[in-house]
């Protein structure tokens, strides 16, 4: 199929991760002959942002068996990952590269289309989301741009190619892909067709799998602004269909900025935003979870995060003298992890509606400086040890057991096994002090 062609519109010396040795094999492999091979797609988009590539997809000419067979002439694995749709993966080592043949819609099916293989760029670059996602890339540095993607890009202006409402009736995720850019790329007002045809088509968010929803709902989350984006959802009346329980756009701003500063240690972290930005108790936080397919281990984090701790109000309560001992008792009984989350979170709270830059952070720091170095500490004493002064094997065990604990806990986790075994005997004897 000879392909037609785009007139040039800009040039761009080769960047690294364009001329890294495994890079150069595939395109290599699938230029034989005079065939062509272009990059497309964030990692265009990316690029041209200064921004680091992760991904690489590869736009061809080509039928997707003849990339098979020419990556295989070239001895590049090559995975038929969606063959019927023209999407070939080739893997180099940890390397990945998605090669997709240029095609066209012929009907769609919601997320589902059947399309038919072109060998016209601007025909394949018509079918795809956003302006700033159409940008193509040759091996040499020359960019290819139909449709203003890099005037876009330039201006921060999210704007899908074509007809707004058409490109989402063809695929409802695209209305959840709008905002998802929109949080880490727009620098200005939305693009009023753009939120027009968002609103208009909202209603059919519900159609989508949770799965789907769930995962551009934490790409969305994990943008330098998500509040801004979700607050916009909100008003247009887009939230609701899917997480009307997403409401503290104040407290979730309070994270991000803790997060954009880097406040002892803390990072963006998704699960922990959505934790920030809804309102609900446990079970609430379960339903959130459920709905938006969550595995059981984000199920269970997000259910921790949402549920008030009272190891962490005591801490966050305390006195400069008694914080630390609060702090240590907290750790011990959430952990590293989720304590630090739980601060964080108490931190956005307090900050909520108002400056971070300005604001009394000492206290706060040291709880997270507190998690961050925090060594794990055992109990000192175990079953075998209380059966072994005589208590039959039985819930009268459990019972010695927690009592300890608890003397051992009142006392910083200082006492060591040695005493540890003598309140024990104590304890048991009835002359614990």
């Amino acid at each position: 199929m000879k392909p037609a062609r785009l007139k040039p519109a800009d040039k761009v010396n080769p960047l690294p991760w364009m001329t890294a040795p495994a890079t150069r094999a595939v395109i290599a492999a699938l230029t034989t002959g005079g065939a062509e091979a272009r990059f497309v797609g964030g990692c265009v988009r990316d690029t041209m942002l200064g921004r680091a590539v992760k991904d690489i997809d590869i736009a061809t000419h080509l039928n997707p068996h003849e990339v098979m067979k020419l990556l295989g002439a070239a001895e590049i694995h090559a995975i038929p990952t969606g063959i019927e749709h023209g999407t070939v993966t080739a893997v180099i080592g940890k390397e990945h590269f998605e090669i997709t043949t240029l095609r066209r819609d012929v009907e769609t099916f919601g997320r589902r289309a059947r399309v038919a293989f072109t060998g016209d760029w601007a025909e394949d670059a018509a079918r795809r989301d956003f302006t700033m996602n159409a940008l193509f890339l040759a091996p040499d540095g020359t960019l290819y741009d139909p449709f203003g993607g890099l005037e876009d890009l330039k201006r921060g202006r999210v704007r899908f190619v074509g007809d707004a409402r058409q490109r989402i009736v063809e695929d409802v995720l695209r209305l959840l892909r709008f905002f998802r850019f929109f949080a880490h790329y727009d620098k200005g007002a939305p693009d009023a067709d753009a939120l027009a045809a968002c609103r208009e088509l909202a209603a059919e968010l519900p159609s989508l799998s949770g799965e789907r929803i769930g995962a551009e709902t934490l790409r969305l989350l994990e943008a330098p602004d998500p509040a801004t984006a979700l607050e916009l959802m909100a008003a247009e009346g887009i939230l609701g269909h899917f997480l009307p329980e997403a409401r503290a756009f104040g407290r979730l701003r309070a994270l991000a900025a803790l997060e954009a500063r880097g406040m002892s240690g803390l990072t963006n972290d998704a699960l922990r935003r959505l934790a920030c930005v809804i309102e609900a108790d446990g079970p609430g936080a379960d339903q959130v979870a459920d709905r938006l397919r969550f595995s059981n281990a984000e199920k269970g984090r997000l259910r921790d995060l949402v549920v008030t701790s009272d190891y962490v109000e005591s801490a966050v309560d305390a006195d400069d003298e008694g914080r630390m001992v609060a702090a240590r008792r907290a750790l011990y009984h959430l952990g590293r992890e989720n304590f630090r989350d739980l601060v964080a979170l108490r931190w956005a709270s307090d900050l909520a509606g108002r400056d971070p830059a300005g604001a009394d952070t000492a206290g706060f720091e040291a709880l997270l400086d507190a998690g961050t170095h925090w060594v794990a500490v055992l109990l000192p004493v175990a079953g075998k040890d209380v059966v072994a002064l005589g208590i039959e094997v039985g819930p009268e065990v459990g019972e010695h057991l927690r009592t300890i604990e608890a003397w051992w806990e009142d006392r910083d986790f200082a006492p060591d096994r040695q005493a540890c075994l003598a309140q024990l005997k104590r304890l048991i004897t009835g002359k614990a002090g």
